[in-house]
């Protein structure tokens, strides 16, 4: 068995070779010692692969698109909020099922120095876990608990710097030249300056500037994020070598999905505004070629929060992949400003170029994640109808926190800016759509009205084509944590209103259907079942904007293998009844009535799921 492992591994590299050593060399100046170096820990690496881990590697070549179904869901979570470590974690895993959850991403868990983490990314060792959180060993054994019942585990990998307390950043602070060349280190302020002219700033509120005085070594450093977060520089090989040893090594200990931590910001060039460069796609499209050659069952998620132009790059092409799954952010966005305008037509626009890519591409889609929600939304369209792009973003956050009159929603702003009139969204699924706001007053319609909006957006969400994502607690409904507030580590930054402990006391309501816990909960195994059984959720599914004739309300029509499904969002205040124009005897996917397709009624902040079987049709005509 192993001689045909070692056979399989040359197999795998040999298909690769060409391109990968052609690329390699190319990036650094035809470096042949350290190609070397580089495929000897490929091989290293390979061979420390468990057996285990190996034959789910070739269970997923069998079927190279197991992830891009319709029966994978995801939920993300923070490991000490949701049990407090990975043993927890473990204890939980039955919850986890019932959720109906089969792709597990746990947030940053590598050790990093507390207080200066920014939520641990700012990563001291990558090859320990947080002590509190547990060990190594404890991740791999959560991560084979997980494959037993069938979960994948997704695990960040931040790959664009290191903590200040890495033991490179420590050697480099003490002199060693070696360690100083794996950073951004200058002698003086003059090249700083001139990067400073091009480069923009990532947190121009709470971290100004990109570049830090390093008392210790007597040099300036790029930070491009916090100052105790010191970029990596990829132009050098052995940055590259040792950081893919690090990511293969977490694979290793189970890790099925790498979420490749701000990814378009990992090579630096002066004279550039250091964002998506060419040598950044160079990078990504190695790994791709790593993963595929020692743990072909892993896959590759780029985190680019950026606008869909900058995006779309990542996924590479069909002959030279890069990115097996990005994030479908900028729907993201586009889904809250629907929220608070109830007009779904940028919605409809933004929608339209998602379902105009090839169905090839598998987007991780989401209402909330652990991020506030930034305003990168698509002012040349809407100015179209008026709105100026400063004011608008200050009406979105007014009505999203609260502010404006009438509003359900209960946030609170991030990174505000006054100058600018900008500031970023914080806040849980549950308080955005007013469940807080009605249970705190009281009122019960307001609530039903809340958790209809509430299971409507995660309904949505299941529709779309790829992963739908829930962030943990979502799926009873977790309102805002405002303890945050009383916390010195955590005060200074809002995002902390999300990222609240988990109240299991709330989680036993799930079962109770006079509960909004229990109304959510059992809605949304409702949609995850539903969606599992029917191929019209496909990924591979021809979709499309369905005309509804009312900007209220949001038409997708999704169809593969014979199946035809609507699927109507009303986004508005009120009850609305719509027209649509599509042929086929459509039912209730909900409730199994009959669908008439002239007059469909969505109750307000509701929607419909009609599906039409055509070789259902077929068969009872025989």
């Amino acid at each position: 068995m192993e001689q045909n492992w070692r056979k399989e591994f040359r197999e795998r590299y040999q298909r690769h070779e060409a391109e990968l050593k052609w690329l390699y060399l190319e990036l650094y100046h035809g470096d042949e010692q350290a190609y070397a170096y580089f495929l000897d820990m490929l091989y290293r690496s390979w061979t420390a692969r468990s057996a285990g881990l190996k034959k789910l590697d070739r269970k997923r070549l069998r079927d190279a698109n197991w992830y891009k179904g319709h029966e994978l869901v995801g939920m993300l979570m923070y490991v000490n909020a949701f049990a407090g470590n990975l043993a927890g974690v473990r204890e939980k895993l039955d919850y986890i099922a019932e959720s109906g959850v089969n792709y597990l991403h746990l947030m940053p868990l590598l050790e990093s120095p507390e207080g200066r983490s920014d939520g641990g990314y700012a990563v001291s060792d990558f090859r320990a876990v947080q002590p509190a959180l547990g060990t190594m060993e404890d991740l791999a054994a959560l991560a084979e608990d997980c494959h037993s019942r069938g979960i994948a585990v997704c695990l960040d990998f931040v790959m664009n710097h290191t903590s200040e307390d890495h033991e490179w950043a420590r050697r480099a602070r003490a002199g060693e030249r070696e360690f100083q060349e794996r950073y951004f280190f200058f002698d003086n302020w003059d090249v700083p300056r001139r990067y400073e002219e091009t480069v923009p700033q990532v947190f121009p509120t709470t971290a100004p500037g990109n570049f830090t005085w390093c008392e210790e070594a007597g040099k300036v450093v790029m930070t491009t994020f916090y100052p105790y977060q010191w970029d990596l520089n990829y132009a050098n090989p052995a940055v590259f070598n040792d950081m893919t040893e690090n990511m293969l090594y977490l694979c290793n200990r189970g890790v099925d999905i790498v979420r490749l931590d701000a990814v378009p910001y990992i090579w630096k060039e002066l004279g550039t505004n250091c964002r998506n460069l060419p040598q950044v796609h160079t990078l990504v499209r190695m790994m791709r070629m790593v993963c595929e050659i020692v743990c072909p069952g892993t896959l590759l998620l780029g985190e680019v929060v950026m606008e869909p132009s900058k995006v779309v790059p990542y996924f590479g092409s069909v002959e030279k992949p890069e990115c097996h799954l990005l994030y479908n952010v900028t729907t993201m966005a586009s889904t809250w400003h629907t929220v608070a305008t109830r007009d779904t037509r940028l919605l409809q626009h933004q929608l339209g170029q998602v379902f105009a890519l090839p169905r090839e591409y598998t987007f991780l889609n989401y209402l909330r994640c652990h991020d506030d929600i930034g305003w990168g939304l698509d002012y040349g369209y809407l100015s179209r109808f008026g709105a100026d792009e400063v004011a608008h973003k200050k009406y979105l956050n007014d009505y999203l926190t609260g502010r404006w009159p009438g509003s359900p929603a209960r946030g609170e702003l991030y990174n505000d800016d006054p100058r600018l009139g900008d500031a970023r969204l914080c806040g849980t699924t549950a308080s955005l759509c007013g469940v807080e706001a009605a249970r705190y007053e009281g009122d019960d319609a307001k609530l039903d009205w809340a958790i209809r909006q509430d299971v409507m957006l995660h309904a949505y969400m299941f529709t779309l084509s790829g992963i739908p994502v829930l962030y943990s607690g979502d799926e009873v409904g977790r309102e805002n944590d405002y303890t945050y507030h009383d916390d010195p580590l955590k005060a200074a930054d809002s995002r902390y209103l999300h990222r609240g402990d988990m109240d299991w006391a709330a989680a036993e309501k799930r079962h109770d259907p006079a509960t909004p816990e229990g109304r959510i909960f059992s809605s949304l195994r409702q949609l995850e079942t539903l969606r599992a059984a029917h191929r019209a959720f496909d990924g591979l599914a021809d979709t499309w904007i369905i005309p509804t004739g009312d900007d209220g309300v949001l038409g997708i029509g999704r169809y593969y293998n014979g199946e035809k499904l609507v699927a109507l969002f009303n986004f508005s205040a009120d009850p609305r009844r719509v027209s649509v124009m599509e042929l086929g005897d459509f039912h209730d996917l909900l409730t199994g009535t009959p669908a008439n397709m002239s007059d469909i009624s969505i109750p307000a902040g509701g929607f419909a799921w009609l599906l039409c079987d055509f070789d259902e049709k077929e068969d009872d005509s025989q």
